[in-house]
């Protein structure tokens, strides 16, 4: 098969398996919404899973941290579990670099506050710091308790570094977190070391910042009297003495400069991060602008960011005083460059069984066998499988076949969209009436039957394109017998890997490699 490389992207490949987070200030967004995008990249099962408030009784704990076969050894512990926690909505996965599962990169909770995890690596002698074991919460734990106990975007960000400052943090060298609210946004990064160090920056209502990695640049050393910054007591002093900064020289204190990936041709925003940087992906985005949710999944839609590697897709606008139950988020059960995203809100009482959890991808499923409580969900169709079965056949002619199923997928997401105003403005009327049960039903309803059009669709792409590619003589059979591939580096499926979405085909300058 030949892919299309443009040659300004074809050298950008020394990645690591990551995710995406965007976000869009409510001054740039047509509705006056906060925006909050990102994808998901860990090779796993994914899943949809909703996570009702709950109460708990004094004294109870939570298992944090990593386990000795994570990559950075480490050993787990017990805190503290909060009185009650919050509902919920989240993209669960089964395994990443031996942090134990259910993990997740975070979703929204009821308060309406939105959480995106995203690798942010730091400088090589800060990870050589790291104790062996290493204790503390992990990446997962940090998303999952911001959705569970934060009422506000800034609350999230306290919850974090009193949590580091209390147990320490685990990591694989380096992460950072997207937290936002329908008023503003965060970027917390936390580095690796053992040392609790972490920084973050607020986000303007003016602002758009793509995070692949995590980055924070400029930072004030009297952060503590600024209500944009916020980090640990050391974040400043820990870098003069290391030598990683002069307070004596003219250059302010830089955070990316300091604890990040400063050498080669990396900048904090550019340098070779995949097939697009940082700063193009920013500035894509401000080119949107007013932004639309529309919009934002056209973004996170781009060929650079949706292959294989996207576990799944997720779209929120956050708005002031939203009702809990009516908060909505659009997500996408794989990468959604050949997936549909499909509404959810927080008051949906179940997911279908097509969206939860299966074997396909799951930790261990090669060595062991199903556990009978799952029987029947495993009986049932997964959402993931089927849409990267429209991927992988796509993606063997995608000059032929990505069109048609974009159109496709644009077609159905269209339909969703001109279906929100009565979906919503119904189940406001039923919660005003006081009929809030019923407004859940509905609103249970339509998710699940947008949730099984959109499985029927799968289905009939994978069979159309099954049928054509094999009357027509195109299926490829392997040629070799490693199924799986070697490891990081190594080439993923991907429909048009650098070819610019931006512009049309005749003016591209293609470089053909053979794959």
């Amino acid at each position: 098969m030949l892919f299309r490389i443009l040659p300004s992207l074809a050298l950008l490949f020394n990645v690591t398996t990551a995710s995406y987070a965007f976000y869009v200030g409510k001054s740039l967004t047509a509705d006056g919404s906060v925006m909050v995008g990102g994808t998901g990249e860990e090779v796993s099962s994914h899943w949809l899973e909703i996570f009702p408030a709950k109460d708990y009784p004094p004294n109870t704990t939570l298992e944090v941290g990593v386990t000795e076969q994570a990559s950075m050894p480490g050993r787990r512990l017990n805190i503290s579990q909060a009185a009650h926690t919050f509902r919920y909505i989240s993209m669960e996965y089964s395994d990443y670099e031996g942090f134990p599962a259910p993990l997740t990169n975070g979703g929204v909770n009821e308060k309406g506050v939105a959480v995106r995890d995203v690798w942010a690596q730091n400088r090589d002698d800060l990870i050589a710091m790291t104790p062996n074991p290493q204790t503390g919460l992990q990446y997962s734990d940090l998303a999952r308790i911001v959705m569970e106990r934060a009422s506000s975007a800034r609350e999230g960000v306290e919850i974090i570094g009193q949590l580091i400052s209390e147990y320490g943090y685990a990591d694989y060298g380096g992460n950072s977190h997207l937290i936002a609210d329908a008023n503003e946004g965060w970027i917390v990064w936390e580095m690796s070391g053992g040392k609790k160090l972490w920084a973050a920056e607020r986000l303007g209502t003016d602002v758009v910042r793509v995070l692949y990695p995590g980055y924070i640049e400029n930072f004030p050393v009297d952060f503590e009297n600024s209500t944009n910054y916020m980090g640990s007591p050391n974040i400043v002093s820990f870098a003069v003495e290391q030598g990683w900064w002069n307070p004596n020289s003219s250059e302010p204190f830089n955070v990316w400069k300091a604890y990040g990936t400063a050498s080669g041709n990396y900048t904090a925003r550019d340098g070779g991060y995949k097939y697009m940087s940082q700063a193009a992906l920013e500035n894509a985005t401000l080119a949107m602008a007013p932004v639309t949710e529309k919009d934002l999944i056209a973004r996170l839609r781009d060929f650079r960011i949706a292959d294989d590697e996207a576990g799944y897709g997720q779209v929120v606008s956050l708005h002031p005083d939203m009702d809990p139950d009516l908060i909505r988020i659009w997500v996408a059960p794989t990468g959604s460059v050949t997936a549909p995203f499909n509404p959810w809100w927080l008051g949906v009482k179940s997911v279908p069984s097509e969206y939860g959890q299966h074997r396909y991808l799951t930790a261990d499923a090669a060595s062991t066998f199903l556990d009978p409580d799952f029987q029947s969900q495993e009986a049932t169709d997964f959402a993931c499988r089927i849409f990267k079965q429209v991927l992988y056949y796509t993606c063997s002619d995608p000059d032929a076949f990505l069109p048609i199923v974009q159109d496709m997928l644009h077609g159905f997401e269209n339909a969703s969209f001109a279906d929100l105003s009565w979906v919503e403005r119904s189940a406001e009327l039923l919660v005003q009436n006081g009929q809030r049960e019923d407004a859940l039903d509905l609103l249970t309803f339509y998710a699940h039957t947008r949730a099984e059009k959109a499985l029927a669709l799968g289905k009939t792409m994978v069979n159309a394109l099954d049928a054509y590619i094999k009357l027509t003589g195109r299926f490829r059979g392997p040629s070799g017998k490693r199924i799986n591939d070697p490891g990081r580096g190594a080439e993923t499926v991907n429909c048009l890997v650098g070819w610019d979405p931006d512009q049309p085909p005749f003016l591209q300058t293609p470089m053909r490699v053979q794959t």
